[in-house]
């Protein structure tokens, strides 16, 4: 059945035209389509709850050994669009006028090492659960440290589960780097994902709010205003996306005809719920309120992206319909509740700072 062609009517058509503008192979099933896209929603929320939840831990244990996290400045905000448009644009020449396959190879090798770390921070936590792998976590860990004097260039502390931990990723490397399934590329981009969302603090959510508003404009320009998006996602083999064939009722894990979600749709709105969350946990209590209403918002958003997606047939950028979701219903939640002020001056680095010199704060309430 699946050799014979029966023409479709215009509404069977519909949906499955989607796949032919953006791909250029052949057309897919409605039923095809619908696992694709329910694939890609799933692979789009479940990094969002899992890294969300792990930036609490992350955090805490920061805060406990005294490690610096890196928090995104003001600064920073205002030139990540500048700086992403310009590696975008930069990619888009090379695929265009050079060769896309130099490009993805040194791209391969590239994520084939980083890929191989993300992957061994996820792997590590899910080797603990079995049973007698507390033999290979020691007490004292291994500790390597590059330094001149007191200045110190690289320090890493490890133990004998994280060197399997290790070992295993970068076998599942190779094999990304052989065979380039996509199975694997969805593995590695789920990896990157989870660790972004645990490990990129905004600082503040006057900055999540910032940064989502003009990344709102950069890919509506990117898609709607250009080729540039669409083909670097098309041609760059690199797990900077997660895909999902559309044929895989017909063909399974061997499909080629791939629905795809690019890594930024899952990060962006993520750090920012991952932040809201963090201070739903700062206020003490036990409240999740912000952090749910915020995923449920990114739910909503993602939904529209894909009814408009099927709808009219062309890509679409997503964070159109993420942002305005993503940050405008948490805000107006937060009005209605009388906490939009203290919502929109929450700031980790002064939470931070209150919780290491409680006193300074309290002499100034005094004052």
């Amino acid at each position: 059945m699946a050799d014979v062609e029966v023409p479709p009517t215009i509404a069977e058509e519909a949906l499955p035209e989607v796949a032919k503008n953006l791909t250029g192979r052949a057309v897919a099933s409605t039923e095809g389509l619908a696992l694709a896209y329910a694939s890609l929603f799933l692979m789009a929320v479940v990094p969002i709850i899992w890294g969300s939840f792990r930036s609490i831990t992350y955090h805490r244990k920061s805060k406990e050994s005294g490690t610096q996290i890196e928090v995104m400045s003001t600064k920073d905000v205002y030139m990540f669009p500048i700086m992403a448009s310009g590696m975008l644009f930069g990619i888009y020449l090379i695929v265009k006028y050079l060769s896309a396959e130099h490009l993805n190879l040194v791209v391969a090798s590239y994520f084939f090492i980083i890929g191989t770390w993300a992957l061994s921070f996820i792997v590590r936590p899910v080797l603990g659960m079995v049973p007698g792998a507390s033999l290979l976590i020691d007490e004292e860990p291994y500790h390597i440290k590059f330094n001149k004097g007191t200045l110190v260039y690289f320090e890493c502390k490890f133990d004998l589960l994280y060197v399997v931990s290790l070992v295993l990723s970068a076998l599942f490397g190779v094999w990304y780097i052989i065979k380039k399934h996509w199975l694997a590329n969805n593995v590695f981009g789920l990896a990157f994902s989870i660790n972004g969302i645990e490990m990129i603090s905004l600082g503040s959510v006057k900055n999540g709010c910032i940064l989502l508003s003009l990344l709102f404009f950069y890919d509506i320009f990117w898609v709607f205003g250009t080729e540039v998006m669409v083909m670097v996602a098309k041609n760059l083999d690199a797990p900077i996306k997660v895909l999902f064939p559309m044929d895989f009722i017909e063909k399974g894990i061997f499909g080629s005809n791939f629905a795809m979600l690019g890594l930024g749709d899952i990060v962006l709105p993520g750090v920012f719920i991952a932040l809201l969350l963090r201070y739903d946990t700062s206020k003490g209590e036990g409240s999740q309120f912000y952090f749910w209403v915020s995923f449920m918002s990114y739910v909503l958003g993602m939904g529209m992206t894909i009814g408009v997606l099927t709808i009219f047939n062309a890509a679409q950028p997503a964070l159109l319909y993420l942002v305005p979701t993503c940050v405008g219903i948490p805000l107006i939640f937060s009005l209605l509740k009388g906490e939009f002020s203290s919502v929109i001056a929450y700031d980790e680095e002064s939470q931070e700072e209150a919780e290491v010199h409680p006193d300074s704060s309290d002499s100034k309430k005094l004052e």
